[in-house]
Parts: structure tokens; sequence; C-alpha cells
């Protein structure tokens, strides 16, 4: 798992021990995670660990611009799959403003619990296509 190179190594914990609970398919462990890592850290602690999900997803760097925040039939997903796939696109385009506006966004419309879930599995998703 690769995480912001500046990450604290609690960051880096909390990161492995949702995908470990995405990957026992344990959405109730990844959503305590998720919430104990707000109650310490706040909504920053909870960015972090979505960033270093994003950053394990992407692997290995992306030339900046590489990817697109809107895919053909997007608009047609459910809001979780659009802000998964805007995130990891604005973490793949060094893009952090758009990356916090997601976030923002995501738990102003009291959606955030849903698009980190979507984001752990997603990840999985991801690693286990490597993997094949």
């Amino acid at each position: 798992m690769r995480c912001v190179t500046d990450s604290p190594q609690q960051t880096f914990a909390d990161a492995t021990a949702i995908l470990s609970s995405a990957l026992d398919g344990d959405s109730d462990a990844v959503v305590g995670t998720f919430d104990a890592v707000v109650d310490r850290d706040g909504l920053t602690g909870a960015y972090d660990v979505a960033w270093c999900l994003a950053a394990t997803m992407v692997g290995d760097a992306v030339p900046p611009g590489a990817c697109a925040l809107d895919f053909p039939g997007i608009d047609q997903a459910e809001y979780d799959a659009r802000w998964v796939a805007r995130f990891v696109s604005a973490y793949a385009n060094s893009d952090l403003e758009t990356a916090r506006a997601l976030f923002g966004a995501a738990a102003a419309d009291g959606l955030l619990p849903e698009c980190l879930l979507t984001l752990a599995g997603s990840t999985i998703a991801t690693l286990r296509h490597r993997s094949t």
C-alpha cells in the first residue's frame, strides 16, 4: 500500500485496517474504522485515509492530467460511484483542490460514509484485478 509520503503512520495503519476489513467483506468494520478516525482526527483524518486508499488504487505515479474526472455514463451512476471515480481521478491528477471539494461536498450531503465504503471496496476490487 502506498500513501502520501508525509502521512503519519497512524493513517497507514487505519488504511490497512480498512482494506483488511473490506477484503473480509466486513462493511461494518470499514465504517467503524472510518468513524474511529473521525472521532480521533476529524474529517481531516478521514480525508487522509481516503487519500491513502486512492494512492493504493492508482498505484505507481500517473502523469498529471492523465485521468478524466468524468466518464461516459458517469452521471447515471450512483452518487458514491461518481464520487469515487472523481476522487480517484483527482488523486491521479494531483488535484488537491478538487479532491477536497469532493470530500467536503459528500460530507455536506451526508453521503460521506457511503462514499468511503465504496472507495474501500473499489480499492480491494482494483487490487484483486491487478493480482490476476
